[in-house]
């Protein structure tokens, strides 16, 4: 058993999800490893027992199911061994929104919303009291690019990033870091699952760059990681011009180009 905490990683049987397992298991963190799949991840398991000689605990469970979630939760606030979350579990719908069943995006919204949110707020009561741990939540960069067109995938994804940084705010000075990690397009099964071909899009990450490069953000404790972004330096002027905003949001009457019908 390692000596540094384990690590609860959600859609671990493939893509992101299976290579931070792989990345995390030869740092030398001890893995429970949660997807869908059991034979993928009892391969992956294997594995990763044989190269990098850790302990990986395997929870067979699929995340849109309510039984199957309050299991993972549980695993979470009683497992003190675990010390780091990696919500990564999610999906994607093609097509455009009124072409999407309200089957189809409740179901969505369920797994990349409600099935991450419920994680974190299973971990993270026994973190603050630690006053150590970490969250990593997967979102996209999709979140702040509606241009991009997908409407509930991209308004989930917003929503990892706001509660991240949310929580960030919470949590941060009590101990548990918490980042969000934005992906462009990577090379994931999540495409082919949504009906969309990922070999006709004009620009995609392979899984093993986006996660290293993920990690270096995390080694670094950046609270948003965008992994495809050159310029780091865009990302700040937008976050500040969010921030500067703030003073001028809290109004008695409207702004005055509003109190002028004309």
């Amino acid at each position: 058993m390692s000596s540094k905490p384990a690590v609860l990683v959600t859609g671990a049987s493939s893509g992101i999800g299976a290579v931070y397992a792989d990345r995390f298991a030869h740092r030398g963190h001890d893995l429970v490893l949660v997807a869908r799949d059991g034979e993928r991840l009892n391969g992956l398991a294997e594995r990763l027992r044989r190269e990098a000689g850790v302990t990986v605990d395997v929870v067979q469970a699929d995340l849109t199911r309510t039984e199957d979630l309050v299991r993972v939760e549980a695993r979470l606030r009683e497992d003190a061994r675990i010390g780091v979350l990696v919500n990564n579990a999610g999906a994607a719908l093609s097509g455009h929104f009124a072409e999407q069943s309200p089957d189809q995006t409740a179901a969505l919204i369920g797994l990349n919303v409600t099935a991450l949110t419920r994680l974190a707020g299973a971990v993270a009561p026994r973190f603050v009291a630690a006053g150590t741990g970490a969250i990593i939540n997967i979102g996209s960069v999709v979140g702040f690019v509606p241009e991009f067109g997908m409407a509930v995938y991209g308004a989930t994804k917003a929503y990892v990033q706001y509660l991240s940084q949310a929580l960030h705010l919470e949590v941060g000075s009590k101990g548990v870091y918490v980042q969000a990690v934005l992906p462009a397009a990577t090379r994931t099964e999540i495409w082919g699952r949504s009906g969309i071909d990922v070999n006709a899009l004009p620009a995609v990450m392979e899984t093993g760059d986006l996660v290293d490069a993920a990690l270096v953000g995390f080694d670094r404790r950046e609270t948003v990681t965008i992994p495809p972004l050159p310029d780091d330096g865009q990302w700040r002027s937008f976050d500040a011009a969010r921030a500067a905003m703030i003073p001028n949001l809290g109004q008695t009457r409207p702004a005055e180009r509003y109190r002028n019908a004309a």
